[in-house]
């Protein structure tokens, strides 16, 4: 099942909001402070083609550095994609099959918004794994 709605969402909204986040990405990594905002993108942008099967988990080793790139990434690009994922949202709910799709579309809003310190894992892992 998480094969065909990721083909489905592959089709219907993941590869154009993959495109946002490549671009979001190639244009962070053009200065060297830039290049963890262009890392983040990418990564944030690879789980956005291919999300279900995965989710997002806080990384207990995130300290106040992540936080102070969260408030740089939501200036520079997070508003932005947080836009594209609530169009495209908008988008799939109008039609009855899509509105799974547009849920899991608005469920993407947060760590488009505020990505440094989440780690994507597999969903079988989850919250179950513990990092010490």
């Amino acid at each position: 099942m998480k094969t065909i709605l990721n083909i489905i969402w592959l089709v219907l909204s993941g590869f154009w909001l993959f495109l946002g986040y490549l671009a979001a990405g190639l244009l962070l990594c053009i200065t060297i402070i830039g290049i963890p905002f262009g890392l983040a993108a990418f990564r944030v942008g690879v789980y956005a083609l291919w999300p279900f099967g995965r989710t997002v988990v806080d990384r207990r080793d995130a300290g106040a550095p992540s936080c102070l790139g969260n408030v740089l990434w939501l200036l520079l690009a997070g508003w932005w994609l947080a836009l594209g994922h609530i169009a495209t949202g908008i988008a799939l709910c109008v039609t009855i099959i899509g509105i799974p799709l547009g849920i899991a579309n608005f469920k993407l809003i947060p760590v488009s918004l505020l990505p440094l310190g989440k780690e994507i894992v597999p969903s079988d892992q989850g919250f179950a794994t513990t990092r010490w």
